[in-house]
């Protein structure tokens, strides 16, 4: 009877992980998450635009869009971020004013949240309104360094904290194609 009840136990345990680890295994529609080709010698992008119901990420350049990729959110995407921990990603106009090459996620893209209004409107509550608000890859590999590389890989839900997260593939090519200052404009 000892011997069930722990192979009962250790099969909840598998199962309660595995579909724990499934949510961040990517669905068949994210396999490849840029959906047009671009020449880059002939663009200069003045601006990125973020759909948060779309889950997309809009390179521009002078109202054009250039580019169209599928990214992930905070763990509760809808609102504005307005606290630390929230789980938000922020909406409004901001800029993206300086990048990590080192980041945990890979690469990442510093998003100036919080402006002067988000401050103050934390300040008036009493709370943090956070910070740290990136656009970043995904995770560098599975299982740590000597892991299974994740170049390709996004997540099929939202996973982040508030920052915006593409895959390490489209992290490469944004990088590259993103200023620092450049104007980014997240809509819900």
């Amino acid at each position: 009877m000892k011997k069930l009840i722990i192979l009962v136990a250790i099969s909840i345990v598998a199962v309660l992980l595995v579909l724990r680890f499934n949510q961040f295994m990517p669905s068949p529609t994210t396999e490849k998450t840029a959906i047009q080709p671009v020449d880059w010698q002939q663009v200069v992008v003045d601006k990125v635009e973020v759909y948060k119901s779309r889950r997309e990420l809009k390179l521009l350049q002078q109202g054009q869009v250039i580019k169209t990729y599928k990214m992930r959110l905070g763990f509760e995407p809808v609102g504005h971020k307005t606290t630390e921990g929230d789980g938000k990603t922020p909406e409004g106009l901001y800029r993206l004013d300086w990048r990590n090459p080192n980041s945990q996620f890979y690469k990442s893209l510093h998003i100036s949240y919080p402006n002067a209004q988000d401050q103050a409107q934390a300040k008036a509550r009493g709370v943090s309104a956070g910070g740290d608000v990136m656009i970043h890859g995904s995770m560098k590999s599975l299982g740590g360094a000597k892991g299974q590389p994740l170049y390709h890989y996004l997540p099929a839900k939202d996973w982040t904290w508030g920052c915006i997260a593409v895959s390490n593939e489209d992290m490469d090519e944004l990088w590259a194609q993103i200023k620092n200052n450049t104007p980014i404009e997240i809509f819900p």
